[in-house]
């Protein structure tokens, strides 16, 4: 088959698909991989001498989500309205959709199906369990994604891997965070300490100690990162509004700090590592709490937005000085994700790291794309992966060994 030639190639190019908490819609990013796919050669698969692998970003693309699709996998993040019938059905449909976002982002490279490898698929996530759960004696922590691979598979005819976070679980990681077996990868540098912070839904961290090892690597979810944001503003404004565009409506606010403080108190923030979260917990109900209080309180919808934006940096803030600072003083904070597009986040963000002597930056600051970053993460995944190579951290997610994650399909 095509794919296949094109995976023999040293230089191939992959596919990389990624819909996040936030579910603002599909990014789609095609990447060029230069080496050995099967790790021979002089680096270690698509690696170079010194064991990072050559990477380069050819063309990236976001597809907002049908209306009507991203109201019923709101609806779907609720257990009780999630029935099997309807998650079936909307798993076949997303992965008609993922399809049409490879083919599009494949032909704004100027190249053909043929020319790709593999893609790789994160998923759109509706539910995850990664505590353990015990019953019988049997671990029973679970996650669930959906967006058939099969179909993007059939539609591209080219080899798709998917569903890369339950071989983590099996064998007793949290299936979280995975992106940062690639940020180790791509990011490490000999003399400096860097934070990988990722602003999506959720907001995660990744540590790259000065010339570390990948067992030195850790990462985790810090809390909410636009999820409280976003799920504010979509209930103050009726939904006109779902996001904070440039971080305006923050702006014009003040940060409450009774309920700040109230917040801060969530147990999340002082779990012991490795950890995870999501809309389980900075979900629906939580934002239900958050209106609650705002009119209960008399708050502006400004100042309660300013608020759970300010909630955010601080979190970010707390996790360096709870889990990172005594160990590994940093240098440099990168960000990407959606979160590195507000304005007032990034200034409350820099007002928590700036007084403990660590430079914010955002990934355009250095040549990338924030937007980009995670899509590239499942395009390298997905290499590794149909190369029947590791691609998991244990150090970061608590499994007791590297496993090779992905379901592929072709």
């Amino acid at each position: 088959m095509a794919a296949a030639s094109a995976m023999a190639r040293k230089e191939r190019y992959a596919v990389g698909l990624m819909s996040g908490t936030s579910v603002d819609g599909i990014d789609a990013a095609v990447i060029r991989i230069a080496g050995d796919a099967d790790g021979s050669g002089t680096g270690t698969g698509g690696e170079d001498a010194g064991g990072q692998p050559d990477v380069q970003l050819v063309a990236f693309a976001n597809t907002a989500f049908p209306a009507a699709v991203r109201d019923e996998i709101f609806e779907l993040f609720d257990p009780s309205r999630a029935t099997i019938d309807r998650v079936g059905r909307m798993n076949v449909r997303l992965g008609e959709l993922y399809a049409e976002a490879a083919l599009s982002v494949i032909a704004s490279a100027g190249l053909k199906p043929e020319d790709i490898a593999v893609i790789g698929s994160h998923g759109q996530t509706i539910y995850h369990a990664p505590d353990a759960f015990i019953e019988d004696g049997r671990d029973l922590r679970f996650t669930v994604q959906i967006g058939e691979g099969a179909v993007i598979a059939a539609r591209t005819g080219i080899p798709c891997v998917t569903d890369f976070r339950v071989a983590d679980m099996a064998v007793g990681g949290q299936g979280a965070p995975l992106v940062p077996f690639t940020e180790y990868g791509l990011f490490r540098e000999a003399d400096r300490t860097l934070l990988l912070q990722n602003i999506g839904g959720i907001g995660n961290i990744t540590v790259l100690p000065a010339g570390c090892a990948p067992e030195e690597v850790y990462a985790f979810d810090t809390g909410p990162g636009n999820m409280l944001i976003d799920g504010v503003v979509s209930r103050l404004y009726g939904g006109e509004r779902t996001m904070d565009v440039g971080g305006a409506i923050a702006s014009a606010g003040k940060i409450n700090r009774q309920l700040l403080e109230i917040l801060q108190d969530e147990a999340y923030y002082a779990l012991p590592l490795p950890k995870s979260t999501g809309r389980e917990l900075f979900g629906s109900v939580y934002v239900d709490e958050l209106i609650a209080y705002r009119d209960a309180h008399g708050l502006t919808a400004e100042d309660l937005v300013a608020t759970v934006t300010m909630l955010t940096a601080w979190s970010i803030g707390d996790a360096y000085r709870r889990y990172v600072q005594p160990s590994h003083a940093a240098d440099v904070m990168l960000v990407g994700g959606g979160g590195s597009y507000n304005p007032s986040l990034l200034g409350f963000l820099k007002q928590e790291m700036g007084p403990m002597g660590v430079e914010v930056l955002v990934q355009e600051d250095i040549g990338q794309s924030s937007d980009a970053k995670e899509a590239v993460a499942f395009a390298l995944l997905a290499d590794y992966a149909i190369a029947r190579r590791t691609n998991n951290l244990p150090s970061v997610t608590g499994a007791a060994r590297p496993v090779v994650m992905g379901k592929i399909s072709y």
